[in-house]
């Protein structure tokens, strides 16, 4: 007989062959009629799977949101893949897998490949299918009768996956009916379980097989989906709001930045849009300065052999701009002569070169904590299809800094820069995000006891630090998502309409200190090693503006405005006392525009609204006569009539930035 815990602690005596399905059936009709899934060991897997001996157990319900979602996305993707074929045969089938808010498919149509006008079909097959009631049943079979099945079928994607897929490991396909895929799983009990008015087809684009373009070019179907239809309107509705505040959008509206084929991936900054941009480096240098921080300049470039000593050249090699460090000999028809050049490579970060400033001069355990910043402009040769305007692209600048602590001195530095993040993030407007230490991966450097001191330390450096106590209690853990030479605390924001974006860390870090023979002398007059902790606020300039346009919609703070105030003439009358009105408001510190054309004031307003400018000083011939302003604010139907200097004072006091007030 087998041992099975429950999560109160009961334990049920069952014999080989049970299932969690089994327990929830003993346990009441009500459960076993709820439960989906089941956590055994802590792993989710398929209520029908038996007990392999001993173990805890957790039923999973459509109440444990987040695992029904993992799983009622991953069913809509086989149920997508099965409606495909149905539809198109011929089709062959690649991957499906779950993502944060759907699931996608990559199919290789026999014909030509989809359009969105196929969606509507496809989304009526797919509640067909659900309509069915199949159950989903695990099937473990060996890898020649996978390759045999797939080459048999014509599926040629799937018999070259499978044929790479080692001999040991247990090797299984889901069913749904007659229609089946080699998957992991785990999948609800049956295709009923989902909402057939949960989900929606939302586009369809290009992707190669495996993501290699030597490869073939397949058809990609994206798709959102949810446990209710209350839940998908809802994600909808965001997705709208979302469109709306596309940061490329409002950037073209509001004349910020523009991108163009002749540098793919780079920004090319607009004077308004480089205004927000001075606006916030000077905001986050002041700051910086507070803190203690000392601000440095490294090169763009250096030699090849740099970064392999740091580890970059074996583990980033893919994503590095290499460049020869001389013009190798060509023939006439441009051919090389020799390629025996030295390499040298853009930097992707500013890690490497800190280190080498850190090593200028013999260092004293008195010198630390030292702490490095740059504003450094760094180059990564992301893939072009995964580019998206300003908030993926190869050229950018971080908010970086390294600090090199000793060891005594780490917790207490990591929650100094917690406490300055939280405090830079609630200035910028952002009070609600999380906190997630991402754990060793699968690949790294270092022994596994520096690995568990270094996420141990992390852990105590969040709950020393000042956060609220909501967020010290909560903080997830992420098995596997650490950098190769360090554990990392992630900050993810919620924007204004509930999206998260990941942009701030901080990483401990003991291995590049060591591959880069940084040290300082200690108190016993020995050579020790420093801790270098590698850490940004903002992440990247161009992507945190990109999501300052999209959280205010355009419309900035008026510290953050690139035009902060618009003088405007009802008539010509008024245009001398409008350069008296601009000139006073310069003069105070202010960014100023006049809008002196021709044109009813009903137009100028309307314009400048889309333009997102602040306020609006309306001034007529009355107004010049009294030395007063109408004041617009954006937003606002109504203005107030103020006397020119109180409203200079009120903007002027408005326009600090929060370090300022």
């Amino acid at each position: 007989m087998y041992s099975i815990t429950l999560p109160d602690g009961s334990v049920r005596e069952v014999p080989p062959g049970s299932t969690p399905a089994d327990i929830a059936a003993a346990i009441g009709p009500g459960l076993a009629k709820a439960a989906i899934a089941a956590r055994v060991d802590g792993e989710l897997r398929d209520l029908t799977r038996p007990f392999a001996g001993d173990a805890s157990l957790a039923l999973v319900t459509m109440r444990d949101e987040k695992d029904a979602l993992e799983l009622a996305r991953h069913d809509f993707a086989h149920v997508l893949a099965e409606a495909v074929q149905h539809l198109f045969p011929g089709t062959q089938i690649t991957f499906g897998p779950s993502t944060d808010d759907g699931f996608y498919y990559d199919f290789a149509p026999k014909e030509r490949p989809f359009t969105e006008d196929d969606l509507p079909a496809i989304e009526a097959e797919m509640r067909r299918i659900i309509a069915r009631n199949e159950p989903f049943t695990r099937e473990v079979w060996s890898r020649e009768q996978l390759i045999e099945t797939w080459q048999r079928q014509g599926e040629t994607f799937k018999a070259e996956w499978a044929a790479e897929l080692p001999d040991g490991e247990e090797l299984t396909i889901y069913r749904q009916g007659q229609w089946l895929d080699m998957c992991r799983g785990p999948h609800m009990p049956t295709t009923g379980k989902l909402d057939p008015q949960a989900f929606k087809l939302t586009r369809v684009s290009g992707a190669y097989w495996r993501g290699d373009q030597k490869n073939a070019m397949l058809s990609r179907v994206y798709g959102t989906g949810w446990l209710n239809k209350k839940q998908l309107d809802a994600h909808l509705t965001m997705l709208e709001e979302a469109a709306k505040r596309d940061h490329r959008k409002i950037g073209q509206e509001m004349d910020l930045f523009h991108l163009q084929a002749e540098a793919h991936g780079s920004v090319f900054w607009h004077p308004k849009g480089y205004m927000i941009w001075r606006q916030l480096e000077a905001y986050m240098r002041r700051r910086l300065d507070a803190a203690g921080y000392d601000e440095v300049k490294t090169p763009q470039v250096m030699d090849a052999r740099q970064w392999e000593k740091s580890g970059h050249w074996g583990k980033y090699r893919e994503n590095m701009f290499v460049i020869p460090d001389e013009v190798p000999n060509v023939t006439d028809e441009g051919a090389l002569v020799s390629e025996d050049a030295d390499w040298m490579a853009l930097k992707p970060m500013n890690c490497p070169a800190h280190v080498l400033i850190f090593r200028q001069g013999i260092k004293s355990y008195r010198d630390l904590p030292i702490r490095m910043a740059e504003f450094g402009c760094c180059h990564r040769n992301e893939p072009h299809g995964a580019l998206h305007g300003i908030m993926r692209v190869r050229q950018f600048t971080q908010d970086d800094a390294h600090i090199f602590v000793r060891e005594d001195q780490l917790v207490e530095e990591v929650a100094k820069f917690i406490d300055l993040l939280d405090s830079v993030y609630h200035d910028l407007g952002f009070t609600d995000y999380a906190v997630k230490l991402a754990l060793r991966p699968e690949k790294r450097f270092g022994d596994d006891a520096m690995w568990d001191k270094s996420e141990d330390e992390l852990r105590r450096a969040v709950l020393a630090s000042n956060l609220p106590q909501r967020i010290k209690d909560g903080f997830e853990e992420l098995e596997g998502e650490g950098a190769f030479y360090a554990p990392k605390l992630e900050f993810h924001l919620t924007d204004a309409i509930g999206r998260t974006w990941q942009v701030g860390t901080i990483q401990s870090d003991r291995v590049l200190p060591e591959r880069l023979d940084a040290s300082y002398i200690g108190e016993d007059g020995e050579r020790h090693r420093p801790v270098m902790l590698h850490r940004a606020i903002l992440g990247t300039f161009e992507r945190f503006l990109g999501i300052l346009i999209e959280h205010h919609a355009g419309r900035f703070p008026l510290w953050l405005s690139p035009v902060q105030v618009v003088v405007a003439t009802i008539v010509s009358d008024a245009d001398d006392y409008a350069h008296v009105v601009r000139d006073k408001l310069v003069a105070a510190g202010l960014r100023v525009e006049t809008d002196l054309r021709n044109e009813k004031i009903n137009y100028k307003v309307r314009e400048h609204s889309l333009a997102k400018v602040p306020a609006m000083l309306v001034i007529g011939k009355r107004e010049a006569e009294e030395g007063t302003v109408a004041v617009r604010r954006l937003g606002s139907q109504g203005q107030e009539i103020v006397a020119l200097d109180a409203i200079v004072a009120r903007l002027v006091e408005e326009a600090r930035a929060p370090d300022l007030c």
